[in-house]
């Protein structure tokens, strides 16, 4: 029989998540008015972008404030009590301030709030009260939708807060497409990780020249089996004008072993191998290498010409897989 306790965890989970995602289809109906022009403040901010909050709003601003510092908009997080005690020194003339507060009434924020209005610092409100004291102090107001708070008492934050995370993306990624941030630029903020993996190009990654197994179309197997062996790569290009005319793998020697020895390397090389340019990202890498079944892949420049050479043991020492 089904066991009714975790039917009702579920049922629970359940609830909160519809209630959630509710909030969420209401919050992307109907953004605030003043979403466009609070982009564009950001966009034009010649410091940061402050962010500010208490409590659950104040986690919720350092992720928002990691993630605009993370995604091309300078910001940092200020806990508003830390403020009151010398931290508004950190709130320059030419910065721009977002405060977060779900009733809009929070105590901590008025000395930020008077900051900003004292050196008349333009400042956004995230708040769920359009007629509080912090959106009617605001330039730019933020307001987040009606929708109850998903925890049984309904006082818990839960929607809210998810709401003012959601919007802060929102704002990030609207940002983001307006500086045309590019996946480069990420990797500039993201040089640790997997992520930073993933973005390092192929040849950050390759073995250069020196370790490429080259050998001529006329080549003997014997010259042929000695460059793959003594490279260590198990195979060899096959290099004709500076160009690469084709591969040959432990494949191509299998599926010529009769009267192997007498061939040379042009006989059993196979032709137009598959490569990978130099600037393209070793996730690509990985994924050429995965679709194909293959271990090693020939790293060319922007003319094509063979310049390095690619095994999977490099990606997997980077944790780029």
């Amino acid at each position: 029989m089904p066991d009714p306790a975790a039917s009702s965890i579920l049922q629970h989970a359940q609830r909160v998540l519809d209630t959630e995602a509710a909030a969420l289809a209401k919050l992307a109906r109907h953004l605030p008015p003043d979403f466009q022009a609070a982009t564009e403040a950001m966009l034009a901010c010649k410091g940061r972008v402050i962010v500010s909050g208490v409590g659950k709003s104040g986690h919720i601003g350092r992720k928002i404030a990691a993630t605009f510092a993370s995604t091309g908009t300078p910001s940092y997080f200020i806990h508003a009590t830390e403020a009151s005690h010398g931290d508004l020194g950190m709130i320059g003339p030419q910065d721009l301030c977002l405060l977060i507060s779900n009733s809009g009434e929070t105590a901590e924020l008025k000395d930020v709030i008077a900051h900003t209005r004292r050196f008349s610092i333009p400042m956004a409100a995230i708040s769920s009260n359009g007629g509080s004291t912090l959106s009617k102090a605001a330039t730019f107001k933020l307001t987040l939708p009606d929708a109850p708070e998903a925890c049984p008492i309904g006082l818990a934050p839960t929607t809210s807060t998810t709401l003012a995370l959601a919007l802060g993306d929102a704002l990030a990624v609207a940002l983001m497409q307006q500086r045309n941030f590019r996946t480069e630029n990420f990797q500039t903020f993201h040089p640790g990780g997997k992520l930073g993996a993933q973005m390092m190009r192929a040849g950050q990654l390759m073995h250069g020249p020196e370790k490429l197994p080259i050998v001529s179309a006329k080549s003997s197997m014997a010259d042929t089996l000695l460059e793959m062996t003594s490279k260590g790569f198990g195979v060899a290009a096959l290099i004709e004008n500076n160009t690469l005319a084709g591969l040959i793998s432990d494949g191509d020697l299998r599926r010529h072993m009769q009267g192997l020895m007498d061939k040379t390397a042009a006989e059993i090389a196979s032709p137009a191998p598959i490569t990978i340019a130099k600037d393209d990202f070793a996730a690509d890498a990985l994924r050429i290498m995965n679709t194909h079944k293959i271990s090693v892949l020939i790293v060319v420049d922007d003319i094509g010409t063979a310049c390095g050479i690619l095994h999977i043991h490099d990606l997997l020492r980077a944790g780029v897989a």
